[in-house]
């Protein structure tokens, strides 16, 4: 475990931007999902010690944020979402700069400025200054910028933003051979599910500033062979009555579809019963291995609404 978060609470005035937010990462590359205004950067600035913590604590590879918050930012790369140069200094002079304010020597800060560069593959612009450079060549500016200082890890907020399909596939291939063989872990901020799902072992789900879902994506994405997929045509609402009263549990998608998860030791003529006991048609009818997106989008829909009925 690289990262221990318990009952954090941050505030702005009046705001609760996290809301006793519990979390422990683990394993190599973690993304970190979640709508605009879920807390996602705040989490990331209290991480560093940024803004304070109105109650819980955050410990980064052991070390507890209050007390220890300039040993932490030695420890972790940043790669913001939003431009991060100094106007007229060469990439090569910025990274410089930047490794010798986490501790490098001179001539140690200037080495790995060269090979960070040529690592994401800029070497052959980094004598110019970094404002002459287009967006997707600063975006990978950024990234070098963030493990010139060899951090343990490595915090990526829309690492692929501002970048051609073709600098976009590169950018994700470097995201996942850090993850992979460099030794940091990586904690991975984006909106675009499937970089996530190419980059990351682990996923965890914020909203409303709480964590709702955690877990290995693999495992999340495991077929459970008690939950189907259903559309209807008769009485839905019969039909869901018939389903609460059966155990079952019920959750509904963005299409309107009914996902049923029986309960334990049911199979399909079980939901056939049922749906004979209320008078429908099943129009549609299938169980499938959920992608990424169906389980940030159901786990959002459950933490703000709840199931529509909940069997025991």
């Amino acid at each position: 475990m690289f990262l221990e978060a318990d009952n954090v609470t941050v505030t702005f005035g009046r705001r609760r931007v996290l809301d006793s937010l519990s979390m422990r990462l683990q394993g190599r590359s973690t993304g970190l999902l979640g709508p605009n205004g879920a807390g996602k950067s705040t989490f990331i600035k209290a991480l560093m010690g940024f803004v304070p913590l109105r109650q819980g604590f955050i410990r980064v590879l052991g070390h507890d944020v209050r007390r220890e918050a300039m040993r932490i930012r030695s420890l972790v790369g940043y790669m913001p979402e939003h431009e991060s140069y100094i106007e007229g200094l060469s990439a090569v002079r910025l990274l410089r700069y930047l490794g010798e304010l986490a501790g490098l020597s001179p001539r140690d800060a200037m080495e790995r400025a060269h090979e960070s560069l040529h690592y994401v593959g800029i070497g052959e612009l980094r004598y110019r200054p970094v404002e002459t450079y287009s967006l997707g060549n600063q975006q990978r500016v950024k990234l070098a910028q963030a493990i010139v200082h060899g951090p343990k890890i490595l915090v990526l907020d829309e690492p692929t933003n501002a970048l051609d399909p073709e600098g976009r596939n590169e950018m994700l291939r470097l995201v996942r051979d850090i993850g992979e063989y460099s030794g940091s872990h990586v904690i991975m901020c984006s909106h675009i599910l499937r970089d996530v799902e190419y980059c990351c072992e682990s996923v965890t789900v914020l909203n409303n500033g709480k964590a709702i879902l955690s877990g290995v994506i693999e495992d999340l994405k495991k077929e459970d062979l008690r939950t189907y997929e259903v559309r209807v045509e008769g009485d839905r609402n019969r039909f869901l009555q018939e389903l609460d009263r059966h155990g079952c549990y019920i959750t509904e998608n963005l299409q309107g579809h009914l996902r049923v998860t029986l309960p334990e030791g049911h199979g399909t003529r079980y939901l056939f019963e049922i749906a004979g006991k209320a008078d429908v048609q099943l129009r549609h009818f299938h169980f499938k291995k959920d992608s990424l997106e169906d389980i940030f989008v159901n786990a959002l829909q459950e933490s703000e609404q709840g199931p529509l009925h909940a069997g025991s």
